[in-house]
């Protein structure tokens, strides 16, 4: 089929103009700046509020609101006192594979920053979700996600002691966690239910990822098996809205 004025699959209909033609003057200047950034390409400056406004014939508050949402989208990004035009999004598939090996498939540089590795007894809430008893101990592992040292998430990762009793000196956090329980403990993941959801950061998930609390993310609970069906993990992760989509092949029914 022919997509209408030529927009490319994917895209709004009709670049979200509703079919009456009126659209808020924002929306208009928002259009025609991000032509601009589809222009100038990754790490280009955009022109200052000021130019903008001067250029659109528009008030700088106009401007204002059109650069918050392509900056909300992850088309732009402020460097220093400017705003420049961001990279494409990191696209992370939705399997058993892990961050790292997801990052490195697009030619990033994964890392993690570790906040903290504690271990305490384990609450009823989260035995059964991780296969132990209530007051067992476990660990709790939080790392920020990196991607080419640009913090991009918050992992929390909470795990049986006595599944993996060394992970305190014997595993470096900035290395992946999955490829550690394979290589070093010989465990092999079965499967795992995720549930994904958008939410706004907290104070301190903010400051740790270095974000604007309003800036949504996307936030995703896993509970893992091992290959043979017993809870091994259950993982809190957070990504940002502005640098992260997902995807997913899915199959119909009766094709395995």
């Amino acid at each position: 089929m022919d997509y209408p004025n030529g927009q490319a699959p994917g895209a709004p209909i009709r670049s979200g103009i509703p079919e009456h033609g009126r659209i808020p003057k924002y929306y208009a200047v928002k259009a025609r700046i991000a032509v601009l950034v589809d222009e100038l390409g990754e790490g280009g400056l955009l022109p200052t509020e000021r130019e903008l406004a001067q250029l659109h014939e528009v008030s700088r508050e106009t401007v204002r609101q059109a650069l918050r949402e392509l900056l909300l989208e992850g088309r732009l990004r402020r460097q220093g006192r400017g705003t420049v035009v961001a990279g494409p999004k990191l696209e992370q598939p939705l399997s058993l594979a892990s961050y790292t090996e997801g990052v490195r498939r697009q030619g990033r540089r994964p890392g993690r920053n570790l906040i903290g590795l504690d271990r305490f007894p384990c609450p009823e809430a989260l035995a059964a979700e991780v296969g132990v008893e209530r007051g067992e101990p476990v660990w709790h592992l939080e790392r920020v996600l990196l991607a080419d040292d640009e913090r991009v998430g918050l992992e929390s990762t909470y795990v049986g002691v006595g599944r993996v009793p060394d992970l305190d000196t014997a595993f470096d956090p900035d290395s992946s966690f999955y490829a550690y329980l394979r290589d070093a403990l010989g465990i092999s993941f079965g499967d795992a239910d995720e549930r994904i959801e958008t939410v706004l950061a907290t104070p301190r998930e903010a400051l740790l990822i270095g974000t604007p609390p309003a800036l949504p993310m996307l936030l995703i609970h896993r509970l893992s098996r091992d290959a043979d069906g017993r809870p091994l993990e259950r993982v809190r992760t957070l990504f940002r809205g502005d640098r992260f989509s997902f995807s997913a092949h899915l199959r119909g029914e009766g094709q395995g």
